[in-house]
């Protein structure tokens, strides 16, 4: 192995919506974390790793860090809050904006205490002028000491090549934690069950909050020449009415549902699917321990 390679571990952190997992998903180059216009759709803390001849980056992109309002929220801020302590260097991404709320203030002030370097990157640089820019660069240096500050826009890739050797300076020599063309340590059903609940967000839009879950009950390939694979995955919601408008008219929302899934999951899997979807009714079990343990969320992280 090269000598000078490099390797750490670096949080993705920031308010919930902030494009998180699209920036990530874009530096992977490979789909990891879901996205959607709701906030708080990255449940659990997500280990991607990027590597090049120069060093390896395992990224552990955080829930959104934000006030918790349930135990599922309360969850999701421990293991963002505890993750910054445990890593080699901090990506921290903002809007290109001049005001600064105070979650954005909450989160500089975890910041100054956790003796590590911290990159902030300017996000969706591509929905302001370029006038704008500089401004937000401004106003941000002055709340908190950072090792470097990058704008760009995730979504249309400007300005992402110079986050990675920008991290790499940061990075302790050391040797490869995964092998060359691992890109992710979760478990291929948990990344079904992501991909399933991302596409009914997209096509339920407003109608639902976000407390939706998806459990894969069966994922098996059949036997034969031709790869297919069945998965059978059901959907639990809190309300009987979100029950209905899962459904949809006839099963017509479903079935769309079922449709946007199967078409990402064929690409993923390289295989063709056969996938099934039931609906399930769970009252309140984003407050439950058990039930969020029963969806792939692990309170041993905490």
């Amino acid at each position: 192995m090269n000598e000078n390679f490099k390797s750490g571990f670096v949080a993705i952190i920031g308010r919930p919506n902030v494009g998180k997992s699209t920036l990530m998903n874009h530096l992977i180059g490979q789909k990891i974390a879901i996205t959607s216009k709701k906030p708080q759709t990255t449940r659990n803390r997500i280990q991607t790793v990027y590597t090049d001849e120069n060093g390896q980056i395992v990224f552990l992109d955080t829930p959104g860090i934000h006030k918790a309002k349930n135990k599922l929220g309360e969850y999701m801020v421990q293991v963002a809050e505890r993750t910054l302590k445990e890593v080699d260097a901090i990506m921290w991404l903002v809007e290109p904006t001049t005001f600064i709320g105070a979650g954005e203030r909450h989160i500089a002030e975890q910041l100054q205490s956790v003796g590590v370097p911290v990159i902030l990157i300017i996000n969706k640089i591509d929905t302001v002028s370029k006038e704008e820019i500089l401004p937000a660069i401004d106003t941000y240096r002055k709340i908190c000491d950072f090792a470097e500050i990058i704008p760009c826009s995730a979504l249309r890739g400007q300005n992402t090549e110079d986050i990675i050797s920008s991290i790499f300076k940061y990075l302790p020599y050391g040797p490869m934690f995964y092998d060359e063309d691992t890109i992710t340590d979760q478990p291929q059903r948990q990344i079904v069950a992501e991909i399933i609940r991302e596409k009914a967000l997209h096509a339920l839009d407003a109608e639902i909050p976000h407390g939706i879950a998806v459990a894969i009950d069966r994922m098996k390939a059949r036997p034969g020449k031709k790869r297919l694979i069945d998965i059978d995955a059901t959907i639990i919601c809190e309300k009987d009415s979100h029950k209905g408008i899962i459904i949809g008219k006839q099963g017509a929302m479903l079935k769309k549902i079922g449709s946007n899934a199967r078409f990402e999951l064929e690409r993923m899997l390289e295989a063709k699917v056969n996938l099934k979807l039931w609906v399930k009714v769970k009252k309140d079990w984003r407050d439950s321990d058990f039930l969020i343990k029963n969806f792939g969320y692990d309170k041993k992280e905490i």
